[in-house]
């Protein structure tokens, strides 16, 4: 069974950092495109950033500048480098993976979410 597993997250100051890590694992022939979404609360989900197999980022304009979206195609981990961190970003971050599973299957997959809050 393919799954992602998020850590990073966590409480942090205004203009504070924080990494998030996504991996995924199990049978996996190909991973595609991954990405990182938040869903603040009373507010939708949105994304924050993406990141091909060949490297290539999208971002959410309220983030460019100041998160960084990685990956390390070896490991099937994707990576969300987060600094000058905002109250705005308090969110639960949600990492989300396209791939070809062991049987040539298609899967669209989501973390399980992990918090992160930035306060004083």
């Amino acid at each position: 069974q393919v799954q992602l597993v998020e850590s990073g997250g966590g409480l942090v100051q205004p203009g504070g950092s924080l990494r998030l890590s996504c991996a995924a694992s199990g049978s996996i022939i190909n991973l595609y495109t991954m990405g990182w979404y938040r869903q603040a609360p009373g507010k939708q989900c949105e994304l924050v950033a993406a990141i091909t197999s060949g490297g290539s980022t999208n971002y959410a304009s309220s983030v460019k500048g100041r998160f960084t979206i990685s990956r390390d195609n070896a490991r099937n981990t994707v990576y969300l480098q987060m600094s000058s961190l905002k109250p705005e970003d308090t969110a639960v971050y949600y990492c989300n993976a396209e791939l070809l599973g062991a049987d040539y299957r298609y899967l669209e997959l989501w973390g399980q979410g992990t918090l992160v809050t930035v306060s004083l």
